[in-house]
């Protein structure tokens, strides 16, 4: 009988999330998966990094390419109120309606839903702790994340960088 070492223990413990994760070795949702194959022979996808650099601002080219984050209170986005459609800056995909907007004091546009089969959603530990970093499926331009703290009916709060939205009025 084989006697297992501890470390040969940990060692197949370690590789199991592995099976799990995309490229970038993020854990992803069956959802997320299957939204973005959705997307998989996409023009977006075909897009490199210096096209997106020449096609994007500074700031949103950071944000949707290098998941870099805004200041907060400085978008415009975050005083919208009007009736429409808030779009990936990147493509263009519809990723959130007005209605479903709220205000949630963090400085940055709060939805607490999305149009769940145009986004993608990966674990993020980057702060040295877990949060759900959400993306357009179409593009893969990061948006920001997502917590469990914002208002009914969802109790969810999608804190968007506002300069990788554009809002298309109605």
């Amino acid at each position: 009988m084989t006697r297992l070492s501890r470390r040969s223990l940990l060692s197949a413990a370690a590789i199991w999330p592995v099976l799990a994760c995309t490229a970038e070795g993020q854990p992803q949702s069956s959802a997320t998966r299957a939204n973005e194959a959705r997307f998989a022979d996409s023009e977006w996808r075909r897009v490199t990094d210096a096209q997106w650099r020449e096609r994007l601002p500074a700031a949103s080219y950071q944000v949707l390419r290098h998941e870099a984050t805004e200041r907060s209170f400085t978008s415009p986005l975050n005083d919208e109120h009007r009736e429409g459609t808030f779009v990936c800056a990147g493509c263009a995909l519809p990723l959130f309606r007005s209605e479903w907007k709220f205000d949630s004091g963090t400085g940055w546009p709060s939805f607490f839903r999305a149009i769940e089969e145009n986004i993608g959603t990966k674990s993020d530990h980057q702060l040295g702790y877990e949060r759900i970093e959400y993306h357009c499926a179409q593009c893969l331009g990061h948006q920001g994340h997502v917590f469990n703290d914002g208002p009914r009916p969802t109790g969810l709060r999608y804190c968007n960088n506002g300069v990788a939205i554009r809002f298309i009025p109605a």
